[in-house]
């Protein structure tokens, strides 16, 4: 291949696929998932790669952590380890017999490790193919996912693989990540007004020698917010910026984009069709807050929308089940029965039939009074647990299993009366710790 092929290809990777980090000390988020004392990095460090599941939103960096750690295992077993990576929207059960077949005619592999994308897009049945391999240890499974683990994917495959969760990356990791693309292709951020820029481009101020564009900060802050923690989406409506404006050049000096460059860009990608744009996430995250904010209409227009692309039935009535009991609650108790009969509807009919089903329990849940005590609660535990110091405190004694209990006061030769503490004997249920705790007031 010539030097004018190369950079040919090149250009024809996207900006999204150039920033893909090498090493960990270049990814940009998910402190708790590779931060320097996690499970992750640990086992990582001993060379030891388990099977593994990476469930989080759109752009949050699973696929960046599989290559991560396929260049990881390549520097520590060299050729003694073969990465062999698919999608479950082009590869079958087939793919996986063929490289189980494969793997028992070569023997100089020492280690092989499948990544499946989209592991998701395999139902229960075919997950089944796994789970022997998995467990003889024939190759290591790592796949990512987009959704919910405890409902797409197989329990006895979940049993064997460890689940990390990843969150959606800030708006300060998106700056981050888009500051560090604009410097790779030799771009300049700029934060004072047009005339300035090019009263700091006649006197050489601030700038490097060549920029090959420059860019307004105020722009990267509104890309970063609007993209809704997606970075593959922030840096593809980055990259059609640049490439528009740059088409677009005459006879200036100067390429400058500025904040209604980019919003147009924006524009012109939502304009493909949702599914080509991975905008699902988007269009569930509208029906959900106009649901939330009892606006009907609107609860309507996104439900349709999704709908329109085929999005699978089932999967709009669980995303329904979660906002009845997140949102609705306790304002309205039948509100999630409904919800739940709206799943076996769509399971029972399929569409279009069931379309009728999914508008009748959408617009029952915006118009039903809203609550989230129960939600907000269960955040508030959560936060208590995550943040203690220490082993958690012990359940009392006198709200251990009996049977427990019978064998230690038999064992010990004393009675239950003599053991217990005097708050024990009031009949709390919480841990000393946390006896005054009321996780229903805000003040807690």
């Amino acid at each position: 291949m010539n030097q004018q092929q190369s950079v040919q290809n090149q250009e024809l990777i996207s900006l999204a696929e150039k920033m893909r980090p090498a090493c960990f000390h270049d990814y940009i988020g998910q402190e708790k998932v590779v931060g320097s004392n996690t499970i992750l990095q640990q086992l990582l460090t001993k060379g030891h790669i388990p099977s593994m599941i990476f469930w989080g939103p759109p752009g949050c960096g699973k696929t960046s952590l599989t290559n991560i750690i396929s260049k990881i295992s390549k520097e520590m077993h060299g050729e003694k380890v073969n990465i062999i990576n698919l999608s479950a929207t082009s590869s079958g059960v087939s793919n996986i017999k063929n490289i189980i077949n494969k793997t028992k005619t070569e023997s100089k592999f020492n280690q092989i490790i499948v990544i499946m994308d989209k592991i998701h897009r395999f139902n229960k049945l075919q997950q089944d193919i796994f789970l022997p391999h998995v467990e003889t240890g024939t190759f290591t499974l790592i796949g990512t996912t987009t959704e919910n683990p405890s409902y797409s994917l197989n329990s006895a495959l979940l049993s064997r693989c460890r689940i990390f969760a990843l969150n959606k990356l800030t708006m300060l990791n998106i700056v981050e990540i888009l500051c560090k693309a604009i410097s790779s292709i030799n771009g300049e951020i700029y934060n004072f007004s047009l005339k300035n820029l090019s009263t700091n481009l006649e006197n050489n101020l601030n700038f490097s020698s060549k920029p090959h564009f420059f860019i307004n900060k105020t722009a990267i802050d509104w890309l970063a917010e609007v993209c809704d923690g997606d970075a593959r989406v922030a840096l593809n409506d980055l990259e059609l910026a640049i490439k528009i404006k740059i088409s677009n050049k005459l006879n200036s000096n100067f390429v400058s984009i500025t904040l209604e460059d980019v919003k147009e860009s924006v524009k012109q990608t939502h304009m493909l069709s949702d599914k080509q744009s991975n905008n699902i996430q988007h269009l569930y995250s509208a029906l959900h807050k106009s649901i939330k904010a009892g606006k009907e209409n609107a609860s309507l227009y996104w439900l349709a929308r999704i709908m329109d692309i085929k999005e699978d039935p089932v999967d709009i009535a669980r995303r329904l089940i979660r906002i009845s009991s997140e949102d609705v609650g306790l304002a309205d108790l039948d509100a999630l029965g409904i919800a739940i009969h709206t799943l076996h509807g769509c399971e029972m009919i399929g569409m279009p039939e069931c379309d009728v089903i999914l508008t009748q329990c959408v617009v029952y849940l915006t118009r039903a009074p809203k609550s989230q005590l129960v939600y907000n609660a269960l955040k508030r535990v959560e936060n208590i647990i995550i943040n203690h110091k220490g082993p958690q405190p012990v359940v009392p004694l006198h709200i251990r299993d009996r049977s427990g209990q019978e064998k230690i006061h038999t064992t010990f030769g004393f009675h239950k009366e003599n053991v217990l503490t005097k708050e024990e004997n009031v009949e709390n249920y919480l841990p000393l710790g946390l006896l005054h705790a009321n996780f229903f007031s805000e003040d807690s």
